[in-house]
């Protein structure tokens, strides 16, 4: 009779089981508290609690973590105007959703907005999604990497505009340096009216957006309307 070692089988594994799910939510983890520079493979192998060689068995490199953690926030961007909404209001939903998503991950901006997009499925999905929107509605192909790099631009630079401090514009001491601006930034508009009695008082950063956003769409629909009336651009 074959005897059955009496450990086979029981208790838990002595090394943390691994997977692609918790390899990203460790590397996030890591980058948020300690920067982008502390992700290496030893360190997240660290955090994991396993050896090196035991996470190369999964990744092979800081790069495919980088991927791995690009497809896991544009996960949660919000694409899906552009199955039911005009090409605009879709564009509008996925532009605010996009720069929410990042507002809550500013140490990933600087690698994820240079990061190619090459084996990123949810990435590329999301992307394919939004092109179809804007071919459907007449963009043509060649304007569209533009179109959505321009939204891109805009929600980047907002999402790390919301850590800057509310006083960034003020001139201290030296108002007579800069008269009209210091008067400009006295009067900034940070009062958004929800309806005759409501009023929401909105950051600068969030005022700063809702108005580049408007001023971007409505060249966006400009540029359109005159290519649809056989008017060059």
């Amino acid at each position: 009779m074959t005897q059955v070692s009496p450990d086979r089988g029981r208790g838990r594994p002595r090394t943390p089981i691994l997977t692609r799910r918790r390899i990203t939510n460790a590397a996030m983890d890591l980058i948020q508290t300690s920067g982008y520079r502390s992700l290496t493979m030893s360190a997240l192998a660290a955090q994991l609690g396993v050896s090196a060689s035991a996470l190369y068995n999964h990744v092979g490199s800081k790069r495919d973590i980088m991927i791995l953690v690009q497809d896991r926030v544009n996960e949660e961007i919000d694409c899906s105007g552009f199955e039911v909404e005009e090409w605009d209001a879709a564009l509008e939903i996925w532009a605010r959703s996009y720069r929410d998503v990042y507002s809550r991950n500013i140490p990933l901006i600087p690698v994820i907005a240079v990061l190619p997009v090459a084996n990123s499925p949810h990435t590329l999905a999301m992307y394919e999604k939004v092109t179809a929107g804007l071919m459907k509605a007449g963009w043509p192909e060649p304007w569209v990497v533009n179109a959505v790099t321009a939204v891109e631009s805009l929600v980047f630079g907002s999402a790390y505009d919301a850590t800057a401090p509310d006083d960034i514009f003020d001139p201290g001491d030296l108002n007579d340096v800069a008269p009209i601006f210091s008067a400009a930034v006295a009067s900034r508009d940070l009062v958004l009216t929800l309806d005759e009695d409501e009023v929401e008082v909105r950051s600068g950063a969030d005022a700063a957006f809702d108005l580049g956003l408007r001023c971007l769409l409505a060249g966006f629909r400009q540029e359109l309307a005159a290519l649809r009336h056989g008017v060059s651009p």
